[in-house]
């Protein structure tokens, strides 16, 4: 009797220790309870990637004073022949800066004139006209530029933002009058003069058109920001 007394204590002893060892109430209480609260969600980390559109890239010209864009000229190098076309920021800022850093970042390159009116308008600047549109670049054509109606007259020569009807809706496209359009006077905005090369505008704008649409468009093979010859300082 006394042995089987013995016997069930040793037992139940067993039995404690394993149910009761330390390791083994360490393990139940890592386990979460039905009530727990969340662990917290794990803090953004400071270097990651920004979501696309979070931030926009910055271009050489987008903080340029009216002084400096004022300086530079730009240089249309075409199929028909060279354009040269001094700036007006002082009257257009924002299209200003805009037809730079097209220029600037090479977007015209490789683009055509699409669009030719026969005794009035050539128009270029459409990126979709590119030999070659990148992902960037078609993102870049979306980028809008601010209605900037002004005093400029819409004379021969004039270089202005074409635009659709929806207002602050100009893009990359711009055209250039063969002759004088006054209806368009306070309306479009006009942003630069052409210089040198309007024999190669009124070329361009005879060439044979179907619908306002050049049968063999003429093709800008490159467009360049380079100082006004005014802007240079002669040495000494």
């Amino acid at each position: 009797m006394i042995a089987i007394m013995i016997y069930s204590f040793f037992l139940l002893f067993v039995v404690h220790l394993f149910f009761f060892s330390p390791a083994r109430v360490q393990q139940q209480s890592a386990a979460p309870s039905p009530t727990a609260t969340p662990a917290a969600t794990e803090p953004k980390k400071t270097n990651q990637r920004p979501a696309p559109g979070e931030q926009k890239n910055a271009e050489l010209f987008d903080k340029a004073t009216v002084k400096e864009m004022a300086a530079q000229c730009v240089k249309l190098e075409t199929e028909a022949g060279l354009i040269e076309i001094e700036l007006l920021p002082e009257a257009a800022p924002e299209s200003v800066s805009n037809f730079l850093n097209l220029a600037a970042t090479g977007a015209f390159d490789t683009t055509t004139f699409s669009r030719v009116v026969k005794d009035f308008v050539v128009q270029g600047g459409n990126l979709s006209t590119r030999e070659r549109l990148t992902p960037e670049l078609a993102e870049r054509a979306r980028r809008t530029v601010p209605d900037e109606p002004n005093y400029v007259k819409h004379a021969r020569g004039i270089v202005s933002m074409a635009r659709p009807d929806t207002p602050n809706g100009a893009t990359t496209s711009f055209f250039i009058l063969v002759s004088d359009a006054p209806h368009l006077d306070g309306t479009f905005a006009a942003f630069g003069r052409v210089t040198s090369g309007m024999e190669t505008v009124d070329a361009i704008n005879r060439a044979p058109v179907e619908n306002e649409k050049p049968k063999q468009p003429v093709r800008l093979l490159r467009a360049i920001v380079t100082p006004c010859a005014s802007a240079v300082k002669p040495s000494n």
